[in-house]
Formats: C-alpha cells, structure tokens, sequence
C-alpha cells in the first residue's frame, strides 16, 4: 500500500531561507494577510519542514507562545531590513531595534553537523527552533550584504501575493514567486479577460 504524505504546509522556493521565512505572513500587504505561525505549534512545524533535519535533547522544551512572538518580531525586522535594502540597492542603517533584534538572533548557536553511526549527517542544537531562527537572521544579513543579489530580489507581480523572492532566471526578469501558483493564476486571469472581449 502506497503512503499518503500531506503536502507541505508552508510555502518555499523563494530562492533563500530568509524569503521563505517572511512567507509566514502569508499575502502580506493584502486584505487575506494570514498569519501563518499563529502558535508554538505551527513555529515547530516550520523549523522541521523548512529548516535543516535538527536534532535537540530529549528534554529540551518545545517552543511557547513568548518564542512565537519573538518569532514573528524577527520576521518583521527581517522584512524590514530587506525591502529597504532592495529599494535602496544596498545595504543601509535599520532602525536600532531592527539592527539588534536581528543580531541579537544571528548570534544564537546555529544547528552544529554530526556523522550519526549510519554515515548519515545530522543536526543537533540544544535550543533546535532558535538555532534555526539564527540560520534566518544570518541569511538575512548575508542577503542585505550581497550587492550582487539585492537587484534580483522582488515582489512577486500577483496583487493578491506579497510574497519576495530571488531571482535565479538568467535575464533577472521573472515576475511570479512561483508559475505554478501566482504565474498561472495570473494567465488564468488574463485568458478569462481575452475571452469576454
């Protein structure tokens, strides 16, 4: 019998661990804004599905709902800091609670690779979701700090979207966060309009 997996529950591909990250509001800017880390639980789930494999001690506590707010103060202060950055086209001087919420985070202890006994690499962190969290202000500072790559950094061109993404095309000029979702919702749209000319 072939197992069902459940689809993914957060979205990802956006080129960067830190994009992915802001996703957790999901349709930013637009009346259907969802939160998508609306609990401890939800918090867990994103550090598993898009974080790496992290192993943590038994008896190390799961998150709270202080860690969930924290979570999401990062997140803004992320966003914060990387749409400046991309309107500027370099980095610039965030406000000084964005600066340090966002170093405060990146110092963390990150996810430390093992060689587990069946010659597979693994992941341990005493605190696994704040270790991860730490790999997402790092991101996030390494992006701000990358000239190369702020100008391929954009919004996706759905208005029902708000999503940023990297652009890894050749000629820089894609426009969807994703074709399979915005892009084809979009020519789905325009053929619909065509149609009832």
């Amino acid at each position: 019998m072939e197992e069902i997996t459940a689809p993914p529950r957060f979205r990802q591909g956006s080129g960067r661990l830190c994009l992915d990250y802001l996703r957790t509001l999901r349709y930013r800017g637009t009346p259907r804004a969802t939160e998508e880390l609306a609990d401890p639980a939800a918090l867990m789930a994103w550090v598993r599905q898009c974080g790496p494999a992290v192993e943590g001690p038994r008896s190390a506590p799961g998150p709270g709902p202080a860690d969930v707010l924290a979570a999401r103060a990062l997140r803004e202060a992320a966003y914060t800091l990387v749409t400046a950055a991309v309107a500027a086209g370099a980095a610039v001087a965030p406000a000084p609670a964005v600066r340090a919420r966002l170093n405060r985070a990146a110092a963390a202890d990150v996810p430390v690779p093992h060689l587990a006994p069946d010659g597979a690499v693994r992941h341990r962190a005493e605190d696994p979701v704040r270790a991860v969290l730490a790999l997402v202000a790092r991101d996030a500072l390494d992006l701000v700090a990358s000239p190369a790559l702020l100008p391929r950094v954009h919004a996706c061109a759905s208005p029902t979207c708000g999503a940023l993404f990297l652009d890894h095309s050749r000629p820089g000029t894609r426009r969807w966060c994703s074709m399979d979702t915005c892009g084809n919702q979009s020519k789905k749209s325009s053929f619909r309009s065509a149609g009832r000319r």
